[in-house]
């Protein structure tokens, strides 16, 4: 048990039902961070604890303290999305389940503000209203008797901009939300009109010069899969059924100019064990190939070209591109998502070794008149949540910004959580990269690009700057870092102090300051 500087106020006299073994990133003296509910020193476990520990504060903070300085021509907002756990879980916790909580940051002649809500879906407020969590995470068993979701579906995965709109979605499929971009207040479900007949998954791409939204979905039953186009104006224009071999978990979808390219790959659930249990079983299947749909932009299932490659699994992807007859997607692969517990996990064992996977740089490559696929890996370091400048979706694009994960070390906290220890630029067309480490004890997250004001397709890729928010577990202090996008090794040519600590998040997007400030 911890004791002495772990001693809570309000729980002097109390040991700690804390291990060490679990709660792996602390302050050097063991103080936990200020601003975290009491409910959680209850709780062994450790995305409960530290950096990743919640924090119920909703708050707007103009005019804040810069290091260095801002660019007059970084112009909008930065927004993440991620978990903040509101209550003491229903069941056992999982780290996806953590209530929706939006972090934005925004710029604007030379100056930056910043902005913290939850985002207060169907679930959040039913919860509210009782003051306790009701629906089980991710973990299970699931509960088909609850309304809506069997598990509580948090909206906390991603964040995207699409009419007008600033939209919450979640990496299971669920219902997307409308969010105001300035305020970030909660406007309610988002059902395109009435036009959306099932839930929309994360990673639903926005094209930003149609203004169209490309999505998915997936579920437990046939067709097990939907593909679908919003146009600019916010109408669902396109909406059509992908049949599969069974049920799968697909997280992201490719985009070029012309296609869409869809996922079926080899780390699914037994549908059966699900019903019978309510359990997610997720189990890799090396025997089976990676299957990628590549599809007309607003084509029929009927059109889709299946390609087979190795044998993995994807989360997110960098972008894809065309070159002649070859259709190009750059990605994160994990060639074995199978995991192996460890015993000093215990009950958390799975949840904790799916969180230490291994991925690479790789890139795929489709030939649409022979059906060849090449395939290989760009890189061999640990990184994860890629970015790239969103003026260049589905073109060709040369730079990646992604963040390095450091890998499990025997006897050491190193790895043991899923953390982004530094940043790492690549060159897709040479290889090569910079690395910017943040500090002993400082964690970053998804670093979105965003163009200098006014940036086009004809202005250089790397007119822009990367921008990721990074905590401190030293003092747990909490910092926005301005990186130039053409050049990262000298470090960030700004920082911005955020008035209190932000908690580890998920996904992000950059909205320019032309769609929500004029």
């Amino acid at each position: 048990m911890l004791k002495g500087a772990w001693a809570h106020e309000g729980h002097d006299n109390h040991d700690l039902p804390i291990s060490k073994l679990n709660v792996r990133l602390m302050a050097p003296d063991g103080a936990p961070p200020p601003d975290a509910p009491d409910w959680i020193w209850s709780y062994d476990h450790p995305y409960l604890h530290g950096l990743f520990a919640p924090t119920d504060r909703e708050y707007d903070a103009d005019d804040l303290e810069v290091e260095g300085e801002l660019p007059a021509d970084l112009y909008g907002a930065y927004v993440m999305n991620g978990p903040s756990q509101r209550f003491t879980p229903a069941n056992r916790y999982h780290y996806y389940d953590g209530d929706a909580q939006l972090r934005a940051i925004y710029f604007r002649d030379g100056k930056a503000s910043f902005r913290q809500r939850y985002i207060r879906n169907e679930a959040f407020e039913v919860e509210d209203i009782a003051g306790k969590a009701i629906w089980p995470g991710i973990a299970g068993p699931y509960n088909f008797r609850l309304p809506g979701s069997p598990i509580k579906d948090v909206s906390n995965t991603d964040v995207i901009f699409y009419a007008g709109r600033l939209l919450s979605l979640w990496h299971m499929a669920g219902d997307p939300y409308e969010i105001d971009p300035l305020t970030l207040e909660t406007r309610g479900k988002e059902t395109f009109g009435g036009q959306l007949a099932h839930t929309l998954s994360a990673h639903s791409k926005v094209d930003p010069w149609t203004g169209e939204l490309y999505f998915f979905s997936y579920g437990d039953k046939p067709p097990y899969m939907r593909y679908g186009v919003g146009d600019a104006q916010g109408n669902v224009v396109h909406d059509v059924p992908i049949d599969i071999p069974g049920p799968r978990s697909p997280h992201d979808l490719g985009l070029t100019e012309h296609y869409a390219i869809l996922h079926d790959l080899p780390f699914f659930h037994d549908v059966e064990i699900l019903r019978q249990h309510g359990k997610r079983m997720v189990r890799f299947h090396p025997d089976i190939p990676a299957r990628f749909g590549i599809i007309p932009r607003r084509g029929q299932a009927s059109e889709i070209r299946w390609f087979e490659a190795e044998p993995c699994y994807i989360l997110h992807l960098v972008n894809c591109w065309e070159e002649g007859e070859w259709v190009h997607q750059v990605g994160c692969r994990q060639a074995d998502p199978g995991y192996e517990r460890d015993q000093k996990d215990g009950k958390l064992g799975s949840m904790m070794a799916q969180r230490r996977r291994i991925h690479v740089l790789y890139r795929w490559s489709f030939n649409m008149r022979t059906g060849e696929v090449r395939e290989g890996p760009i890189d061999d370091l640990n990184t994860e949540f890629p970015t790239a400048n969103h003026n260049f979706l589905g073109r060709k694009s040369r730079i990646s910004f992604n963040q390095l994960i450091p890998l499990a070390e025997d006897g050491s906290t190193v790895g043991q959580c899923q953390t982004f220890d530094g940043i790492v630029r690549y060159d897709l067309d040479t290889g090569s990269s910079q690395r910017f480490d943040y500090g002993d004890g400082v964690y970053g997250n998804e670093a979105p690009i965003a163009p200098r004001r006014g940036a086009t397709r004809d202005t250089p890729e790397e007119a822009a700057y990367a921008v990721t928010f990074t905590t401190d577990t030293n003092d747990w202090s909490s910092q926005c870092l301005v990186f130039d996008a053409a050049d990262i090794s000298d470090g960030p040519i700004a920082r911005v102090k955020i008035p209190h600590r932000i908690s580890a998040g998920f996904h992000t997007t950059w909205v320019p300051g032309e769609d929500i400030f004029e």
